[in-house]
């Protein structure tokens, strides 16, 4: 049970599991199968920006542009389905995560070369990709029946009983595993949020490891702005607004540490499960959509301290054991 309590994405699961059971005896049918399906598709989206905000978070800095990256790069891509019908939808996609990635590099460009901190560039991005979003579609709307077929039904068509989407998702959570495993820019993102001047020591370029990660998440932006607006089959200005806090809040429920260097890809896809299933559960046992908020933030509250007080625990044991080495020696 210890072992349990400190392994906090095995902690993570079971406090998940306990709410399915807790909302299916409130609302029958929430733990089947096909339900739990219907959540983790709803969820998907989430679980990509996630991921890269995820990336960006462990080398010490924060991307609060993706929302806005993914409503300027959906607008982008629905809009020249509509007016060019013609062209391929791989294309497309691949267009959308080509934005993506450019408007990620702009981030980085200025945290990396101009040394502006993180949080003020995407503010300040945040608002840019919206307002280009604005001036990009003049405020209007791209409606379904303005869009392709093909365009619309990628992210539904099912496979082996899941939608497109859903894997999609799956193959991105493997993906991102083995980036932040087994390659020496995840080791580089880990030591350059967990300690910098370390990492400059060992021959890592700090500076370049953000720069990459914030062109991932904006890749991921890239993508994601392609599936919500072929999935919700509407592309406008507002889209996704305040996803942005989602993705930092899933990454904070699944253990990353805001400081950097801390947090696992396995814990974000549980966070972002752990929304999910509170997102689509509330409405069905009747909460208002401003208790749900309400809720949102003090689940986000409660797992900042949690990450907090581990962390500080975490650094005493550190200390004991250097003093404990100091003494030996």
């Amino acid at each position: 049970m210890q072992r349990l309590l400190k392994n906090r994405e095995l902690l993570l699961a079971l406090i998940i599991l306990v709410m399915i059971g807790g909302f299916a005896t409130r609302a029958a049918g929430f733990a089947a199968p096909a339900n739990l399906a219907n959540i983790f598709n709803d969820t998907s989206i989430l679980i990509i920006l996630a991921l890269g905000q995820m990336t960006v978070i462990l080398t010490k800095s924060i991307d609060l542009s993706v929302a806005a990256n993914l409503a300027f790069t959906g607008m982008a891509v629905a809009m020249l389905d509509a007016a060019y019908p013609g062209l391929p939808l791989a294309l497309l996609i691949v267009l959308a995560v080509v934005i993506g990635a450019a408007l990620g590099a702009i981030n980085g460009f200025l945290v990396w070369l101009l040394q502006i901190p993180p949080i003020v560039v995407t503010l300040g991005t945040l608002t840019i990709y919206r307002g280009m979003a604005f001036v990009l579609s003049g405020g209007g709307w791209v409606n379904a029946h303005q869009m392709t077929p093909d365009f619309l039904n990628l992210p539904r068509l099912p496979v082996l009983g899941l939608p497109i989407l859903s894997w999609l998702a799956i193959a991105i959570v493997l993906a991102m595993w083995f980036v932040l495993m087994r390659t020496p820019f995840g080791r580089s993102a880990y030591a350059s949020g967990g300690n910098p001047t370390a990492a400059v020591y060992a021959g890592i370029d700090v500076g370049r490891a953000r720069f990459l990660a914030f062109v991932l998440s904006g890749a991921l932006a890239g993508l994601s702005g392609y599936l919500w607006v072929s999935r919700y089959a509407v592309a406008y200005v507002d889209i996704a607004a305040g996803f942005e806090l989602d993705t930092v809040a899933a990454c904070v429920i699944g253990g990353i540490s805001i400081a950097g260097g801390i947090g696992t890809v396995i814990g974000t896809v549980l966070g972002a499960l752990f929304l999910g299933v509170i997102k689509n559960a509330l409405p069905v046992i009747g909460i208002s959509p401003f208790a749900q908020m309400a809720i949102s933030g003090v689940v986000i509250i409660l797992a900042v301290v949690f990450n907090a007080r581990a962390e500080k625990k975490k650094g005493r044991i550190i200390l004991r054991e250097r003093a404990a080495k100091e003494k030996l020696a």
